[in-house]
């Protein structure tokens, strides 16, 4: 398993980028997904991991910087052919890391509710990620959830 700095110009993580956002859209109610398009991973103040196992992009996983300490978890997605093998939590612990280098204080994220999103939940909550506020312009609905971690 490999952990670097995606190549935002690589086609197959162009397609796991399509195919998150793609799933995000149709899992969400209409104007509750908020999954970045390539465009919006390609801002200054984001950083794409890809994890390549077999020399095959096995996932993806970003952040965002927001300022004030503050950054935001996005767009980690398993490729389906990966699911299971602890490749998300290996690479959540890669950004984990990556943040406390940048002295980020807390980490966010929004994601949604419903069987589809409970095992990326499982995974963040075991992590330490907590439900709170929202953050940034979210809103909390029955749907979005926001969680953070504070980072020592």
């Amino acid at each position: 398993m490999i952990i670097a700095i995606a190549d935002l110009g690589d086609a197959e993580v162009q397609a796991l980028i399509a195919f998150h956002q793609q799933a995000m859209q149709a899992g969400s109610p209409p104007g509750l997904s908020f999954a970045l398009d390539l465009s919006g991973l390609a801002d200054p103040a984001v950083t794409v991991w890809a994890v390549r196992v077999d020399d095959r992009v096995a996932a993806i996983g970003a952040l965002k910087l927001l300022g004030g300490g503050q950054a935001e978890l996005k767009s980690m997605r398993t490729h389906p052919d990966f699911l299971r093998r602890g490749i998300a939590a290996r690479l959540l612990e890669v950004i984990i890391d990556h943040a406390r280098s940048q002295a980020i204080k807390r980490l966010n994220l929004e994601t949604g509710s419903g069987p589809a999103f409970d095992p990326a939940l499982a995974l963040y909550r075991k992590r330490g990620f907590v439900n709170g506020a929202a953050f940034g312009d979210y809103v909390l609905t029955d749907f979005n959830q926001c969680l953070h971690l504070t980072l020592d």
